[in-house]
């Protein structure tokens, strides 16, 4: 494939924008993941997709992944939260609280946020843990 990973991610996304679900697009963002393994967006993205498949053990692993490669991506930090909700892992206020510093500090971070979290409700509308991520970082 001579597709440059960036023309996959562009792709990618703009097939999500479109509506396209978790079952066609995980492919193509592992792809993306294992070709560019440090590009902290695509992990990211990876994880959303799981978390939006039902598949928080590997949202979590995929969004711990994310956070490590990029400790100030606040969407990577809402994805962990989410995932550790899903498995019942604790520690998930620590992620919260940055999310919540870095939106205090950009408004558009905050716009992004919330949008992908009504993007997540929309698609799957009775998601217990995405609401309570969304309750919280809506206090701040």
């Amino acid at each position: 494939m001579t597709e440059s990973i960036t023309s996959m991610f562009d792709i990618g996304l703009e097939r999500y924008n479109a509506g396209e679900g978790p079952d066609t697009l995980l492919p193509v963002f592992k792809e993306i993941c294992d070709r560019s393994p440090k590009t902290a967006a695509a992990w990211s993205c990876l994880a959303w997709l799981y978390l939006l498949d039902n598949k928080p053990e590997q949202a979590y692993k995929t969004a711990l992944k994310g956070v490590k490669l990029d400790q100030s991506a606040p969407q990577a930090r809402v994805n962990l939260a989410i995932a550790m909700l899903e498995i019942g892992q604790t520690g998930v206020r620590k992620h919260i609280d940055v999310a919540r510093q870095l939106m205090a500090m950009d408004s558009q971070v905050r716009h992004d946020l919330m949008e992908s979290l009504e993007d997540g409700l929309n698609r799957k509308p009775d998601w217990q843990s995405l609401k309570r991520v969304q309750s919280w970082l809506s206090e701040s």
